[in-house]
C-alpha cells in the first residue's frame, strides 16, 4: 500500500486553516490515505459494492475474486487481470451475488481495460475533472463512484465529493450543530481547504468511522 507525497503538508495547512479539521487530524495521528490496488481492481471493487451494505460488498467481492482469479482468492489485496473477467460468463459471474446490471457494467469495464480503451498510464495527464468525465463513460461508473476513485486511488488532494453522505452528515455535525446545510453551503466552507479538500474529507469521514475505507 503507498500514501500520497503531499500529505504532512496538507494536515499542516488543515490544522492552521480550520480549527475543526486541526482537532480531528490531533484526534487521528498516524493514519492516512492509502492506495492498495491497481485501477481496474479499485474500479470494479467499487462498481460491486455500489449500493449494498459494506458487509454485503466484502461477501460478494471475496466470491467474485474466487470465480475470476481464484489465485488470487486468498490475497489480502487481490490484483484481478482485466482479459480473465472480460472472458467470465455472465451466467457464472450471477452465482456470486452480483445483479445482472452489475454484471454487465464489470465486464464493459474490463473489456475497456484489456483494449486499451481505458488506459491507466495517461491518467496523470488528466485534471481532475477531465478524469472524472472519462471514468463516467464507463457503464455504472457516475460521478460520485469517479471521484472516490480520485481520492483513494489516484490519491488527487483537492476532491471535494458533494454528493456524498458521508460529507455532508460530518459539516453538519461539525460546523452546523447537526443542521444538514446545501451543497452549495459545504463548497463554501470547503474553500478554505483547497488545495487539499480530499484530505479535509478523510479527517472528517474519519470522525464518523475511525477506520479507514481503502481501494
Amino acid at each position: 500500500m503507498s500514501g500520497p507525497s503531499w500529505w504532512e503538508q496538507a494536515t499542516s495547512e488543515l490544522a492552521r486553516a480550520d480549527p475543526v479539521l486541526g482537532e480531528l487530524i490531533a484526534a487521528y495521528p498516524g493514519i492516512r490515505l492509502t492506495r492498495r490496488s491497481d485501477a481496474f481492481t479499485a474500479l470494479a471493487r467499487a462498481i460491486v459494492g455500489q449500493q449494498i451494505s459494506v458487509k454485503a460488498a466484502e461477501a460478494v467481492w471475496r466470491r467474485f475474486v474466487a470465480r475470476v482469479s481464484p489465485d488470487q482468492a486468498e490475497a489480502a489485496f487481490p490484483a484481478l487481470d482485466a482479459l480473465q473477467v472480460a472472458a467470465a460468463r455472465p451466467a457464472s459471474l450471477r452465482t456470486c451475488g452480483l445483479s445482472e446490471r452489475k454484471v454487465e457494467y464489470v465486464r464493459d469495464l474490463a473489456a475497456r481495460f484489456a483494449s486499451g480503451r481505458l488506459e491507466a498510464s495517461a491518467w496523470g495527464r488528466l485534471d481532475d475533472e477531465a478524469l472524472i468525465a472519462s471514468l463516467c463513460e464507463v457503464k455504472g461508473i457516475g460521478r460520485w463512484t469517479a471521484e472516490m476513485f480520485l481520492i483513494f486511488h489516484e490519491l488527487r488532494p483537492d476532491v471535494l465529493p458533494l454528493d456524498d453522505i458521508g460529507l455532508q452528515r460530518a459539516v453538519a455535525i461539525h460546523y452546523h450543530r447537526g443542521r444538514r446545510v446545501a451543497a452549495t453551503t459545504i463548497a463554501r466552507r470547503a474553500r478554505a481547504w483547497r488545495p487539499w479538500r480530499s484530505a479535509a474529507t478523510w479527517y472528517l469521514w474519519r470522525s464518523l468511522d475511525p477506520v479507514p475505507v481503502e481501494y
